[in-house]
């Protein structure tokens, strides 16, 4: 699970960090792809992770599909984490949230952020649409800024104005994900694009299963692309509030986000064939144009 780090669309504890971090943030990224991996089914039903949490393989294998075992597994690894920021024996079950315990108590971890995962990840399980953008943002709430705040705690870099620039940031780049993955989301019966939006530009769900977006799925996906570019805009200043390697980090996530927002629009917004991936050479030069700004 956790080599899936490296396929980021920028390295979540790149090498350049100090070792302590690098094995904190890894810690925090452990955790984070579980409860995703358990919220969008990707782990088998009644499996090992199931076993490890304290479910029975026939209690954790029914109803895989109508997401009631993801809520029990979701459950179950609430339970777990609490055992983290639990002094009394035992301890946490999963070996991923047994690796996290030392970094929170290193690091003075809350629990908010880790259940804040939690909750979006159920919420996946009886939301599928959203209907305005005010609810697509309290989504983001739950299942975007809880990592920035953890990157700055773990970093000892927190304070109400750096959270308030992360969160946007975070909120960016969430946004963005779902923009890249408006497909694979459907597939999923999931739609992150708010309904009072797609009535505007007269986009139905019909027309996101297409094999590709026509004129009027484009001008949705630009609309909502200059909205994400705005939350960047108005996080970036995080960049230029912290120094050091750090600066370097927060850079990456921006212009990772800056640089997938490019790839999707010299995709022409045409999301639908398949995410709009940056490459590697434009990562660089947003991280060079990022520091730039922000030196």
């Amino acid at each position: 699970m956790l080599d899936q780090a490296a396929h980021e669309n920028f390295p979540v504890a790149p090498f350049f960090l100090p070792r302590a971090w690098r094995a904190d943030l890894m810690a925090v990224y452990g955790f984070a792809r579980l409860v995703d991996d358990i919220g969008d089914g990707d782990l088998a039903p009644g499996g090992a992770d199931a076993v490890l949490l304290g479910l029975d393989r026939a209690q954790a294998g029914e109803e895989a599909e109508s997401g009631a075992a993801r809520l029990a597994l979701l459950d179950a690894l609430e339970a777990d984490l609490a055992r983290v920021f639990s002094d009394r024996a035992p301890g946490p079950r999963h070996p991923l949230l047994r690796r996290l315990g030392p970094t929170v108590r290193r690091r003075g971890l809350t629990p908010e952020p880790f259940l804040g995962l939690i909750e979006a990840n159920r919420q996946d399980q009886r939301v599928s649409r959203y209907g305005t953008y005010d609810d697509l943002l309290a989504y983001c709430e739950l299942s975007a800024n809880p990592v920035g705040r953890l990157v700055l705690g773990i970093t000892g870099a927190s304070s109400p104005e750096r959270i308030r620039r992360s969160d946007a940031v975070c909120t960016a780049l969430q946004i963005i994900e779902h923009l890249q993955d408006v497909a694979e989301d459907l597939a999923r019966d999931r739609i992150y694009l708010p309904a009072e939006d797609m009535k505007r530009f007269g986009v139905s769900e019909a027309d996101l299963a297409a094999p590709s977006g026509g004129a009027s799925v484009r001008a949705l996906i630009a609309y909502e692309a200059e909205r994400a570019r705005e939350l960047l805009n108005e996080g970036t200043p995080l960049v230029g509030s912290v120094h050091g390697r750090l600066k370097l980090l927060l850079a990456g996530f921006v212009a990772g986000g800056r640089a997938a927002l490019q790839a999707v629009t010299a995709a022409g917004y045409d999301v639908l064939p398949g995410p709009p991936k940056p490459t590697k050479i434009s990562l660089l030069r947003e991280v060079a144009a990022t520091l730039r700004r922000e030196g």
